[in-house]
This record gives C-alpha cells, structure tokens and sequence, in this order.
C-alpha cells in the first residue's frame, strides 16, 4: 500500500485533533503546539472512545471519558485507567499534504 492524503497541514489547527478513517482504519491526526504532525490509533484502549475528541497536551491525546493520556510519540498510555498502547502511524509531508499509510507503524 501507500501512504494516502488525509488532509492539509493548514487544515490542522495547533494543539487539536482530527479523525480521518483510511482504509477502515480510524486515526487521530495531531499537530502540536511545535508545528510537528502525529497519528495514533482514534480508538481509546480502556473503551470505545473517539480520541480525536479529546484534548491534546504537550505531546499527548487525552481522552474525554476516562481521562486516560496516550503518548503522541509512542502511542503508550500515560496513566490509568487505559493499561494498552494505541498504534501509531508514520506521518509524511509531502508541501502542504499529510498522507498516512496504515499498514506502516511506527517502530517504538
């Protein structure tokens, strides 16, 4: 497979999150408060919960329901009650486009 267009860096507001589905694959797409694009699996590992609704801190995606902070970086929870990582993806920029393939994971 390769990597798909999942929408534009300038669409990407700093310190959110947005849910794109590739290939069937739900994805949260972070830009941080340093301008460096993230996607980790949109799926909380404590319960069915969209992440990309949650709240981005510092290098992290918190979830809503629970609380529960997975790593942007490496996808591991920071606290409970969330015990499983959530996968996380590369990230390419290719001008002003972010493409995603979520077959190729990153390597923690």
């Amino acid at each position: 497979m390769t990597a798909s267009r999942v929408c534009s860096f300038s669409e990407l507001e700093p310190d959110t999150a947005l849910r794109v589905v590739v290939d069937g694959v739900p994805i949260a797409v972070v830009r941080d408060s340093n301008d460096e694009v993230h996607a980790i699996g949109d799926v909380c590992t404590h319960g069915d919960i969209s992440l990309s609704e949650g709240f981005v801190e510092g290098e992290s995606l918190e979830c809503w329901a629970h609380g529960s902070a997975f790593s942007l970086r490496t996808g591991k929870p920071l606290n409970l009650p969330a015990y499983e990582p959530v996968p996380v993806y590369v990230v390419q920029i290719d001008g002003d486009d972010v493409l995603i393939d979520p077959n190729v994971k990153k390597e923690i």
